[in-house]
């Protein structure tokens, strides 16, 4: 810095004496930054790269663990496998320096003997790599199943607040890109791994028996070759984490823009999302042109070499064969394994592309694993009793240690068997409440009780059966009518859950459907209408048959007369019951026996809905006279 600065003293641009100006003197200091900032960068991705690392290698034990005898096994079929395939070169070489000369002399057996022997290591070579190859593919198999499954299970119990922040895209990315690359190694690279590694050993072992000076030719290349190896890794290793990254971006993309397709088509967003996905296409091209840039650099250095190592040996090994102090057959032998001693090599470069790849793959399946729920299970589980009272006991909420106050410091008391509509502005709070009293979030500071028990003492099948919520999403699977409402209760008999169905006005045009109740709703039920999904969503929450029943806009979905149908159930089925409506429509609020309005995250107004309409002043009497207006 202080040549530049020394330098920043002398003339300025243009006054041709070839001193540096200021501007020049910027660009160089910038450039130096720059190294120093790329060094820390590095430093800081080698650290991280590590840790990685460590975390995914934490994972592979605790899936290979449980296979250990299998796996021993499969390693002592590849070391004789190895063992047989190595016998042959030194049988050519017996069969040259010793057979062949015995056989002029009259004595075939030695030649005999040799031929033999090579034929059944060939045999014993063949059937060996057989069973290991079908022993590896079910240990591989069993270990992509584990994963999977462990992946799965393990998403699923995540909480709310991992899927709103974590994409469906990623997961899907988790599940298939990333599974496909550890395929690749397991199916392809541990053949080839432990047969490149064992031939390695056995015929460097073998080269020192048959001659140490050319052995030890060999041997000297092998100094390039693990610096390249160390480069290798590390270049492949970073470019391989971009990878993955990168495919997830271009499969959330794409899920997102066929989830929304509808959206997409109605409103020419077509040209937009071509150009995103555009953008992550070509920065997972350039990631992948990077990974495989590296690996064509290692095979070729590789390559080098090795034929380079060929040509000295086969130079040197002539020269002393034509001298006298070498056999041709012991010459002969040494190339046969200098070749099979490279060959892996070659192979071993491939196995650390898709070993590189697969590493990156598993340290962000191992990143999922390790997220922990934000809502977590009780050791000691109490049981929640039947009553439903809730109560907020100085309730703060954030989304985030870091985010705002959602919801400032409150105290709240809803008695059993009252029903309370939550009124209020859109991002009022209103969700926020709901979801605290499904546990589906823990309160930042204060706690939420159901008759008297901390939800977040409670088993998490237990909340499930006392507190069910219906959404404004009111999600269905694949499968029958009857099989989405039964989700409530899946022991419930047929006529329960047609008991249920009538319950909500939906019987009727479940009835009317090809199959009735067995009917397939497909993919997200796309085959009933929005309101008729809803009652669907409706039957199945009052099969469970709650102690709280919290509805989150869950009439938003039907036009006036499934309204009407439902609030004329709700009247019915919510009697005994508490009850927490989130609804923007008052006709389904004025049922309700309790009214809170929502403001900023406070309670501003608490009250019945004729109280707080005779008060005349509030906001609750301003919406209803809007609504008032708005019907005639």
């Amino acid at each position: 810095m202080s040549e530049l600065a020394s330098e920043s003293s002398g003339a300025g641009p243009g006054s041709g004496d070839g001193t540096a100006g200021p501007r020049e003197i910027r660009m160089s200091q910038d450039e130096s930054w720059r190294g120093v900032a790329a060094e820390e960068v590095q430093e800081l991705d080698s650290v991280v790269g590590a840790k990685l690392q460590a975390r995914s290698r934490k994972l592979l034990g605790s899936l290979i663990r449980p296979r250990l005898w299998p796996a021993a096994a499969a390693l002592t079929l590849v070391i004789l496998q190895n063992l047989s395939s190595l016998a042959g070169p030194l049988l050519i070489a017996a069969a040259i320096d010793t057979g062949i000369p015995s056989a002029m002399n009259g004595d075939h057996s030695v030649l005999a003997w040799c031929i033999g022997a090579y034929a059944f290591s060939a045999i014993a070579n063949s059937g060996l790599l057989m069973a290991f190859q079908r022993l590896a593919a079910r240990i591989s198999q069993d270990v992509l199943l584990d994963l999977r499954q462990r992946l799965f299970r393990h998403v699923q119990r995540l909480s709310l607040s991992f899927h709103e922040s974590y994409t469906s895209g990623k997961v899907i990315s988790r599940l298939t890109a990333d599974m496909e690359s550890i395929n690749k190694l397991l199916e392809d690279g541990l053949d080839n791994m432990l047969n490149a590694i064992l031939s390695l050993v056995f015929i460097g072992t073998l080269l020192l028996v048959l001659d140490v000076p050319l052995a030890l030719i060999v041997m000297a290349g092998f100094v390039p070759l693990v610096l390249m190896l160390r480069w290798f890794r590390n270049t492949s290793g970073r470019a391989y984490r971009h990878t993955r990254g990168a495919i997830a971006k271009v499969i959330v993309q794409f899920v997102e823009t066929m989830n929304g397709i509808r959206a997409v088509q109605a409103f020419r967003r077509e040209r937009r999302n071509e150009a995103i996905m555009n953008v992550e296409n070509v920065a997972y091209r350039d990631a992948n042109h990077t990974a495989i840039g590296a690996v064509a650099t290692f095979v070729a250095s590789v390559r080098f070499i090795g034929n380079l190592s060929l040509a000295i040996v086969l130079g040197v090994g002539a020269w002393r064969v034509t001298g006298g102090s070498m056999e041709l057959g012991v010459l002969t032998a040494f190339t046969l394994y200098l070749r099979r001693f490279y060959d892996p090599l070659d192979d071993l470069a491939q196995v650390a592309n898709s070993y590189a790849s697969a590493s990156a793959a598993l340290e962000k399946i191992s990143g999922v694993l390790e997220e922990a729920p934000a809502v977590v299970e009780p050791a000691k589980p109490k049981l929640l009793p039947r009553a439903g009272t809730i109560e907020f006991d100085n309730v703060e909420f954030r989304y985030g240690p870091d985010g705002p106050v959602v919801l400032p410091a409150f105290d709240l008391t809803i008695p059993a068997g009252q029903t309370v509509a939550l009124v209020g502005a859109t991002g009022a709070g209103k969700s926020t409440i709901a979801k605290l009293v499904g546990r589906f979030y823990d309160p930042t500071a204060g706690s939420v009780r159901l008759s008297g028990v901390d939800l977040r003492d409670a088993a998490d099948a237990d909340l499930r059966s006392k507190v069910v919520t219906v959404t404004q999403e009111n999600f269905l699977f694949s499968g029958s009518v009857a099989d989405n409402i039964a989700l409530g209760r899946p022991s419930a008999s047929r006529g329960e859950i047609e008991s249920a169905a009538a319950a909500v006005g939906a019987h009727e045009f479940i009835a009317a459907l090809p199959d009735g109740y067995d009917t397939d709703v497909r993919k997200r039920g796309g085959r009933l209408s929005a309101g008729q999904r809803q009652l669907v969503a409706f039957a199945r929450a009052f099969l469970a048959d709650p102690a709280v029943l919290v509805l989150d806009e869950a009439t938003s979905s039907l036009d006036v007369p499934g309204e009407r149908a439902v609030q004329a159930a709700l009247e019915t089925v919510l009697t005994d019951r508490t009850a927490l409506i989130i609804a923007h429509r008052l006709s389904t609020v004025l049922i309700a026996d309790r009214v809170l309005v929502v403001d900023g995250g406070r309670i501003v107004e608490d009250g019945s809905p004729a109280d707080l309409i005779a008060a005349g002043d509030g906001e609750f009497a301003s919406l209803h006279r809007a609504w008032l207006d708005s019907l005639a």
